[in-house]
């Protein structure tokens, strides 16, 4: 006699979507409605349905932006250093670790670089201020050392430096930790072959460590592909100032100014379509990558 299987039954699981599916219709795909923003003179006097349609007008106004250019190259350039250094540096990190047999340093280093990443950028961004202002204890040193003190916060050559290095210094214990784990993942017995072989610890790295973890790093670097538009809004905001507008501002920036500040609704508007179109292609792009070199796939 045949048994049918039991099927779990899922009209209790389906139920238990309903508030996050109305949360992110509300929240998410709601707000998508302000689109027709950029493509009318919108005032909020009017509202949606009175505002004069332009058409194409408010994209021309953007792209004709003496700033247009110098924002776009700002936001790529901010993102992309990011990624790198956030890939790099995490990588190497965990390759040192990995050679330290001393398991009670090596829980204490990925403590206190993994405690950045659980902090908010508006706690970060106010010891950032204290440790390169002027009475800072890095102009401190300088003076000690009698050099002139420097203005980093308001040094456009400074700024984006440092707008990078402390991305990189938040998010490094995060990406360590992957790494981490794909070193873990990697047959112990293909070290203990080539220590018999005589290999080098460098050359059991170069040999076995990165390629074993290489699909991990084509992984995170193409899905980066999808943020390089996303140049960091909250850490810029919090950080930059009119003195380094020209090293610092991004899309994000420019639109919030653009959008809450000159109340420039519909341009606002036009430039944030714009970014999104853009970024939606680069995580189509990033996703297509991921599946085709690392089989990498959502559904």
């Amino acid at each position: 006699m045949l048994h049918r299987k039991s099927r779990v039954p899922t009209l209790p699981l389906h139920l238990m979507l309903i508030p996050a599916v109305i949360l992110t219709l509300i929240y998410a795909y709601g707000p998508m409605f302000g689109i027709v923003m950029a493509f009318q003179k919108y005032s909020p006097a009017r509202g949606f349905f009175d505002s004069k349609w332009v058409g194409m007008k408010n994209f021309q106004y953007i792209f004709n932006m003496p700033d247009f250019y110098q924002v776009l190259w700002n936001t790529v350039i901010i993102a992309l250093l990011k990624i790198v250094f956030s890939l790099l540096v995490p990588l190497a990190l965990a390759l040192l670790l990995q050679e330290i047999r001393k398991k009670w340093f090596i829980r204490t280093i990925q403590t206190s670089v993994f405690l950045p990443f659980f902090l908010s950028w508006t706690v970060l961004a106010g010891v950032i201020f204290e440790v390169f202002s002027l009475q800072g204890p890095l102009n401190a040193i300088f003076a000690y050392l009698g050099l002139e003190p420097i203005m980093f916060m308001g040094d456009k050559e400074w700024f984006r430096g440092i707008l990078i290095g402390s991305d990189v210094w938040k998010g490094m214990g995060y990406n360590m930790i992957i790494y981490l784990a794909a070193i873990l993942a990697i047959n112990p017995n293909l070290y203990e072959a080539a220590e018999i072989d005589g290999a080098s610890r460098w050359k059991q790295v170069v040999h076995i460590t990165l390629p074993g973890i290489v699909p991990i790093i084509v992984l995170l670097a193409t899905l980066s592909l999808g943020s390089v538009l996303n140049a960091g809004f909250e850490q810029i905001l919090l950080l930059y100032n009119p003195l380094v507008y020209e090293s610092a501002d991004v899309i994000d920036t420019l639109v919030y100014r653009m959008g809450l500040i000159d109340m420039q609704f519909s341009p606002a508007a036009a430039f944030g379509l714009f970014k999104s179109v853009v970024s939606v292609l680069l995580v189509s792009v990033s996703y297509y990558l991921a599946y085709r070199f690392t089989n990498y796939r959502i559904f």
